[in-house]
């Protein structure tokens, strides 16, 4: 009986610790919300904050390409934490390295 009540009470903290977890979205949260996600931290959450005041993020990619210090492996990690972006959790993209080409081929066209 004790065995029965024990599992039952196990299993009904880790329903509730899933629905603790709600998931944050990029776009939309407070820097405290921002912080509550394991890997960002006050620096990040700012970084974040002053990159969502020029334009929202349009995906995950576009959040690595505009905010320092936010690359595919630490993206995975904070996703996997609950930071969604417009809803959605990190997928590993290709795109990523085009896009950063792209950028970097355009800042180098602007300064010449």
């Amino acid at each position: 009986m004790w065995k029965t009540f024990r599992a039952a009470l196990v299993a009904l903290l880790l329903g509730w610790a899933t629905l603790v977890s709600a998931a944050v979205d990029v776009n939309k949260a407070s820097q405290a919300e921002l912080e509550s996600i394991k890997g960002i931290g006050p620096a990040m959450s700012g970084r974040i904050l002053d990159e969502r005041k020029k334009s929202t993020f349009k995906d995950w990619d576009d959040l690595l390409l505009r905010v320092k210090g936010m690359g595919p492996g630490n993206a995975r990690k904070m996703s996997e934490a609950g930071l969604t972006v417009n809803g959605g959790a990190f997928t590993a993209s290709a795109a990523v390295k085009p896009a950063k080409a792209a950028k970097a081929a355009a800042d180098e066209g602007s300064k010449k």
